[in-house]
């Protein structure tokens, strides 16, 4: 946390700088962040890849930022001056960090950009209509069958690829571990719905509320034993309390739009790499690439 202030809501963590971490770097001289701290490669080798150390809460404020237009400013740690930034939008937060005020958070009826429910994220992951009937699948390749754990764009052209822990081995190895987004671009690695990653990288909030006090996630990620098993669409998981941060967890956001006859009910997703935060003389800026469902 900014000793100074200027680090609102528990929106970083310093463990993005740390060696699983997504390589963003806070510069407390002047308050800015950047890739700078990266073990090697260059900025653009880790810009998009998957943010983690996200909470539940900082996905939800994310989506907000999307809500509001994405707009530059600073937040002030007073939630009714921050409200068109991160507080209200598609979730209305009000300067909610804790656990207990966290899980009572509903999306709004207006809402635009969100996370996705457990239902949604079911549906691009493993379903596709095909006009007459709706077909499932085990997997978010469009196969009943495990896609195999392998850098991408992988080789299993039957039941895909995925950046999953298998065998005590990671499918993509340090410094990186987590993979660009839409890397396994080819088919069939993609979802039926043509999302990517759907399956492994990191796991990814939704907003199912769980046994009453967390919050679920859904897709397993680059590293977790028994991986290939958290792949699997019977897989209901929670990571824990909404305010968890960890290495392998990370959240995919949704564009709310009118649903057709042939698509789920979001149509445009994307894992959010969050690929800077960017915070250059009090100014918030939250960049992210978005992959088109359709």
């Amino acid at each position: 946390m900014d000793p100074a202030g200027s680090i609102r809501y528990g929106v970083y963590n310093s463990s993005m700088d740390s060696e699983y971490g997504c390589q963003i770097t806070w510069n407390a001289g002047s308050t800015t962040y950047d890739f700078s701290g990266r073990p090697s490669g260059t900025e653009a080798d880790w810009v998009d890849r998957p943010v983690n150390y996200v909470s539940w809460g900082d996905a939800a404020r994310f989506a907000n930022w999307l809500h509001n237009g994405q707009l530059t400013g600073q937040l002030t740690g007073d939630p009714a001056q921050d409200a068109g930034l991160t507080e209200d939008g598609s979730y209305e937060l009000n300067g909610a960090t804790g656990d207990e005020a966290l899980l009572v958070i509903d999306r709004e009826p207006d809402a635009t950009w969100i996370i996705p429910s457990e239902d949604e994220w079911y549906k691009a992951a493993y379903h596709k209509n095909d006009g007459v009937t709706g077909n499932y699948w085990d997997y978010p390749t469009g196969s009943n069958t495990v896609p195999t754990s392998e850098a991408p764009p992988g080789t299993d052209m039957t039941n895909g690829s995925a950046n999953y822990y298998f065998f005590s081995s990671f499918a993509i190895g340090a410094p990186y571990y987590r993979t660009e987004v839409g890397a396994y671009d080819q088919k069939p690695s993609d979802s039926p719905y043509a999302t990517f990653e759907q399956g492994g990288n990191v796991w990814e909030w939704n907003e199912a509320v769980i046994n009453v006090s967390y919050r679920g996630v859904r897709g397993g990620s680059f590293y977790d034993i028994f991986d290939d098993y958290h792949l699997h669409a019977d897989f209901r998981n929670y990571y824990g309390y909404p305010t968890n941060e960890d290495n392998n967890v990370g959240f995919r956001v949704a564009e709310v739009s009118e649903p057709g006859p042939d698509i789920p009910t979001v149509s445009e997703w994307g894992v959010v790499t969050m690929a800077l935060l960017v915070l250059t003389a009090g100014t918030l800026v939250w960049a992210r690439r978005a992959v088109a469902m359709v």
